[in-house]
């Protein structure tokens, strides 16, 4: 019960802040008042948290779509947050994670040097285009990224029967103790030129459009290189310390980093997330994350309906 009194109120929220948002926008002086905007941004952003750790995925991939459809803040603005809140959770858990044995940097430096180039020249794209453009791209990317969400399956331990050349050459390969089960897994990996081909398209969309690259990370670890679930995950959240750091340079060099709007996504980000996982012990993630699809789903029709210039 608790858990659909957040979802209820997150989306009414939406749906009354949504003409307050565009009539705000439309008008040079609006009746609200400027400290009035971080603080509605921060109990957004708080409820964000909390859904993204319930719906198990990160919070950049709802902040980007979310923010940028319901406020209005320039689409430049809010992805260069968009990195900061997806950076900020990643630099939070990735020592702990490679601590712990389950991030592997023969794992993640490879792929974070292609995703990491590559999203500086998604940033370059991203804010070279006009704002309709990346709203058009980002909504078709959003409901694509809803359709991976929806589908994805994940294999705890992959078969992977034998590792090809590169990932020796690299030698990509580790054990790691599971408490869950009380055994070292030995794991390796396979069709690894095919994985870092898709890290170059990871990497530009995730600096062009400032959305954390979990979603995408963990399927091409998991399922086409073959990495346990655990060291997916985990290499995933430490993946996104370095390519959400190299694009978001881009973004605060060229100004479109705002304090008003970065600080207090941050702070209710990873708030939200400290309660989110107090809950999450007594809910089920997967009503949760359904919900969290028909929203996500929800916010990527309105951005591709906002390039479109039918629904301002």
């Amino acid at each position: 019960m608790k858990i659909l009194k957040w979802m209820l109120f997150l989306v009414l929220f939406l749906f009354i802040s949504t003409p307050l948002f565009a009539e705000t926008a439309d008008s040079s002086e609006s009746s609200i008042p400027w400290w009035a905007w971080p603080l509605i941004l921060f109990i957004f952003t708080f409820i964000l948290g909390i859904l993204a750790v319930l719906a198990g995925v990160g919070g950049g991939v709802l902040y980007v779509p979310l923010v940028g459809g319901f406020f209005p803040f320039h689409i430049d603005f809010v992805r260069g947050a968009g990195l900061f809140v997806a950076l900020t959770g990643a630099l939070a858990a990735g020592p702990g994670l490679l601590k712990r044995g389950f991030a592997d940097l023969r794992l993640a430096i490879p792929t974070a040097l292609i995703a990491s180039a590559c999203s500086i020249i998604g940033a370059m794209i991203g804010l070279a285009l006009p704002s309709y453009i990346v709203r058009i791209a980002l909504g078709i990317t959003i409901l694509f990224i809803v359709f991976v969400m929806a589908t994805a399956k994940k294999t705890e331990k992959p078969d992977v029967p034998k590792a090809d050349s590169l990932s020796q050459a690299l030698k990509i390969s580790g054990i790691y103790y599971d408490p869950a089960t009380s055994e070292e897994v030995n794991w390796k990996v396979h069709r690894t030129p095919f994985a870092l081909l898709l890290f170059i398209i990871i990497g530009i969309m995730a600096g062009m459009f400032g959305l954390g690259a979990g979603w995408a990370n963990v399927p091409v670890l998991n399922l086409i290189m073959g990495a346990p679930l655990k060291v997916s995950v985990a290499t995933s959240k430490f993946l996104l310390s370095i390519t959400d750091t190299s694009a978001a340079w881009v973004y605060l060099n060229s100004g479109a980093v705002l304090p008003m709007i970065a600080i207090p996504s941050i702070i209710g980000i990873m708030l939200g997330s400290i309660v989110g996982v107090k809950i999450l012990a007594v809910t089920k993630p997967k009503i949760v994350k359904y919900i969290v699809l028909i929203v996500l789903g929800f916010a990527g029709i309105r951005a591709l309906l906002q390039g479109l210039g039918i629904w301002r």
